[in-house]
């Protein structure tokens, strides 16, 4: 009996605390519609403030996309687009985010919030890149961002995360290079992808090639040395008979600029056996000079 009551009355106090849940809804929905209807726009900014201020997000950018064009010229206007590009951001909308942001230091480049508006361009471009093997002209564009930054705040506020920032999209951009140049040696003698004449191994190498160049600082450049190593003892392997001699030399050349420049790898056994390789094939073989 008397657990009966006990469960009634816990029953009770479920219905009357979802009951206060929807009246609060309620009249927080009333509230809302109310300012949203309202004439008195500078109530619907102190309202979209308070609404910004709790995490509303939603709520407030509704209201500031409306006051971005009403309280054009007034006092009010750089808060309320500012704002409005924050609310976007917070909510996880980049994209609507990154025009905002945009716009607000076009509109006002001497505004007071027109570092962080430069700075949360690169910001929400950042939030919107893509993982390494998918299209990276957002990582791009991010990386611009950060350096326009830059180069007007060298001492900004930002300046260290924005700097941090680049170096992590640029890390992004060498594993889209590195995903690439393994996709080409993986592919191997495979000729379907070939379009355009060459082969995979070639394409492997001229990825890696110019990963190195344009990265110089990667922590990933021994893994593209490694990949111009074997794809240039394949290539060579595979070539015709007139291109071999040399292409072995050539092979032979890399392995020992990869045991010199990489001692301690765990692949510098793999460079001593092709080096042994492409020595046993030019000491019984003759360079063909084409006439």
């Amino acid at each position: 009996m008397h657990l009966k009551r006990a469960k009634n009355k816990t029953m009770k106090k479920t219905i009357l605390s979802a009951l206060g849940v929807v009246l609060l809804f309620s009249s927080c929905a009333k509230e809302f519609n109310q300012v949203y209807k309202s004439d008195n726009y500078q109530y619907k900014y102190e309202y979209a403030k308070e609404c910004f201020a709790n995490g509303k997000y939603s709520r407030a950018s509704t209201l500031l996309q409306e006051l971005v064009t009403m309280e054009k010229g007034t006092e009010n206007a750089q808060e309320s687009l500012y704002m409005l590009a924050m609310t976007e951001y917070c909510m996880q909308d980049y994209e609507t985010a990154t025009d905002y942001f945009k716009k607000y230091y076009s509109s006002y480049p001497k505004g007071i919030y027109a570092e962080s508006a430069e700075y949360y361009v690169g910001q929400s471009l950042y939030m919107s890149t893509p993982e390494p093997r998918l299209d990276q002209s957002s990582t791009i564009s991010a990386i611009a961002a950060f350096q326009d930054y830059l180069d007007v705040y060298p001492d900004g506020k930002f300046k260290v995360m924005a700097q941090q920032r680049m170096f992590a999209l640029q890390d992004k951009l060498v594993m889209k290079e590195l995903y690439s140049a393994r996709l080409y040696y993986n592919l191997g003698i495979y000729f379907g992808n070939c379009t355009y004449g060459g082969n995979n191994y070639e394409a492997c190498v001229v990825t890696s090639q110019n990963a190195l160049k344009d990265y110089p600082y990667s922590d990933k450049r021994e893994d593209f040395a490694v990949l111009i190593m074997k794809s240039k003892f394949e290539l060579a392997k595979m070539s015709v008979e007139n291109k071999k001699y040399q292409r072995f030399q050539d092979a032979e050349d890399e392995c020992y600029g990869f045991i010199n420049e990489y001692p301690d790898s765990k692949d510098r056994k793999v460079a001593e056996d092709y080096i042994q390789k492409c020595k046993d094939y030019t000491s019984t073989h003759k360079e063909v000079t084409l006439q």
